[in-house]
C-alpha cells in the first residue's frame, strides 16, 4: 500500500461513517481500488472473490461490458433529467419490462431511489388508497416477525420491533401488529397455527389493517430464513377475504436470487403491490420500482388528492434506468434459472462440510444463496479480516455467515468461495 493510499484510509476511518459502524473501535475496512467479474482488487495488490454480490445487488459482476456500454451510450444523451412532468425512453422501455415479467396484474409502476423508499411508496399507496375509499381507519399494517424491509422511518415501522435492529427508534416511530414468522421450511407443509394467529387479528382487526406486508419465501436481513411458500397462497387468501392489501417486498429475491425470476412465482401468487430493487441495475446504480394492480392506482388517482403523494428527485434516472434495462436483457437472453440451480447445488455441496463443525446449528440453500448459521454470533471486528486473509469477501451478520454471489460465478470459484468459508469457520471455531 502506498503511502497515499494509507493516508486515505485513515481519513476514512477517521471522517467516513460506514453502514452500522461506530467510530469508537470500528470494524476493518479494506480498500478497494478495482473490480472484474466476481474479483475485488485491494489496494494492497490482493484479488478476492466476492461472495455478497454487493449486498446482493452486483448479479452479472463488475465492469460488464454489455451494462458499461448501456451506461456510456446513455451519457452521450442526458444522464438525468427530472421526471415531474417529463418522461424518457428508458424510463418507459424498463416500466414495461417489469409489468411484462412481474407476477400477473401488476400493471403500474413508481420509479424510486432505493430499497427502502420502494417499502416507503408501498406504505403510502397502501395507506392513501383506503383513505380514498373513505377508510382512513385502515391505517396499520401487519408484518411478520424476523422481517426486514429499510431503514428508514415507515420501513423501520414494519421491522421486526424485538429481533431487528431498530428498537432504539420504537417510540418515534407508527406502531403496526406483527404475527409470527412462518415456522415451516421451504419444503415443508404450512404450519396451521401460524395461519391461525394471522387470521384471528385479521378477524379482529381487519377494520383497522391497510395491508400485509411480506417478504416473500426468504426473510433476509431478518435472519436469511426459508420458508415454505404454501404460507404465500394463506396469505393471499386471508387478506382477499378481509379486504386487506397484500404487499411483497422482492427487493432481495427479486430477479432470480430464489431460483425463480421472482419469489412470488414459487406460490403462483400475485401481490397487490410489489417493491423491487437490488438486482434492478445489477449493483451499478441505486433505482428501485414499487409495482400495483389497477384497482390500487384507479382508487388512488380519484381520491381526494387526485395524484399519489409522492415524489423522489431522482425519479426514473435515465442512466440508471438504461443501465436496469441491459441487466434485466441480460438476464432474459441467458438460462438464468438453469444458471441459479448450478450455483445451488455448487452451494450446497460446497457449505455442507460446515455442517460438522462445532458451533453450527444449520447450513442451507435455496437458488443462489448459500447460509451457514452458528450457535453463538461472530465478532466481525475479530472475524472479518480471516476471510479476506482466506481470499474471500464474506459480511457475517449476527449468527450467519452466508453468500449470494453473483449468478456469472464459475464453479471452480464457487468452490473457492465455499471452501473458504468453511474453512475460515474452521479456524475460527
Amino acid at each position: 500500500m502506498t503511502n497515499w493510499q494509507a493516508d486515505w484510509t485513515q481519513w476514512d476511518r477517521e471522517h467516513i461513517w460506514h453502514p452500522y459502524s461506530s467510530f469508537d473501535n470500528p470494524p476493518p475496512v479494506f480498500p478497494v481500488v478495482s473490480a472484474r467479474g466476481v474479483r475485488l482488487t485491494l489496494a494492497d495488490g490482493r484479488e478476492i472473490i466476492d461472495g455478497m454480490a454487493s449486498w446482493w445487488s452486483a448479479i452479472h459482476g463488475y465492469n460488464h461490458p454489455v451494462l458499461n456500454k448501456a451506461a456510456t451510450d446513455q451519457l452521450a444523451s442526458m444522464s438525468h433529467v427530472m421526471f415531474g412532468g417529463l418522461t424518457h425512453p428508458a424510463a418507459v422501455s424498463l416500466c414495461q419490462k417489469l409489468v411484462t415479467m412481474t407476477p400477473a396484474g401488476l400493471e403500474k409502476v413508481f420509479l424510486a431511489d432505493s430499497g427502502s423508499v420502494a417499502v416507503e411508496v408501498a406504505v403510502k399507496m397502501a395507506l392513501q388508497y383506503w383513505a380514498s375509499c373513505g377508510k382512513a381507519e385502515k391505517h396499520k399494517l401487519i408484518a411478520l416477525r424476523n422481517g426486514y424491509h429499510g431503514d428508514t422511518m415507515g420501513a423501520m415501522a414494519i421491522c421486526d420491533p424485538v429481533t431487528g435492529m431498530h428498537h432504539l427508534f420504537a417510540n418515534n416511530l407508527p406502531q403496526h401488529h406483527f404475527v409470527p414468522a412462518p415456522s415451516a421450511g421451504f419444503n415443508e407443509p404450512v404450519n396451521t397455527q401460524d395461519i391461525a394467529a394471522l387470521e384471528k387479528l385479521l378477524e379482529t382487526r381487519h377494520q383497522e389493517i391497510a395491508a400485509l406486508i411480506v417478504e416473500p419465501v426468504v426473510q433476509g436481513a431478518g435472519g436469511m430464513r426459508f420458508y415454505s411458500p404454501g404460507y404465500l397462497t394463506a396469505f393471499r387468501e386471508l387478506c382477499d377475504r378481509y379486504n386487506v392489501l397484500l404487499i411483497f417486498d422482492e427487493i432481495a429475491t427479486g430477479f432470480g436470487r430464489s431460483g425463480k425470476l421472482f419469489a412470488a412465482e414459487h406460490a403462483d401468487v400475485s401481490p397487490d403491490i410489489l417493491c423491487l430493487g437490488k438486482g434492478l441495475t445489477a449493483g451499478y446504480l441505486t433505482l428501485a420500482a414499487t409495482l400495483c394492480t389497477n384497482r390500487v392506482s384507479d382508487v388512488i388517482s380519484k381520491g381526494e388528492a387526485g395524484a399519489f403523494m409522492h415524489g423522489p428527485t431522482f425519479m426514473g434516472n435515465p442512466l440508471a434506468c438504461a443501465i436496469a434495462n441491459a441487466s434485466i436483457e441480460l438476464l432474459m437472453s441467458q438460462d438464468w434459472a438453469g444458471n441459479v440451480q448450478r450455483i445451488e447445488a455448487g452451494l450446497t455441496r460446497g457449505l455442507e462440510p460446515a455442517r460438522q463443525l462445532p458451533g453450527v446449528s444449520d447450513v442451507r440453500t435455496l437458488g443462489a444463496i448459500g447460509v451457514i448459521e452458528l450457535e453463538e454470533p461472530l465478532d466481525l471486528r475479530r472475524h472479518q479480516q480471516t476471510f479476506v486473509d482466506n481470499g474471500v469477501w464474506v459480511r457475517p451478520f449476527g449468527k450467519l455467515v452466508y453468500t449470494m454471489p453473483p449468478y456469472i460465478m464459475n464453479d471452480n470459484d464457487l468452490a473457492t468461495l465455499t471452501g473458504a468459508m468453511v474453512n475460515t469457520l474452521q479456524q475460527i471455531l
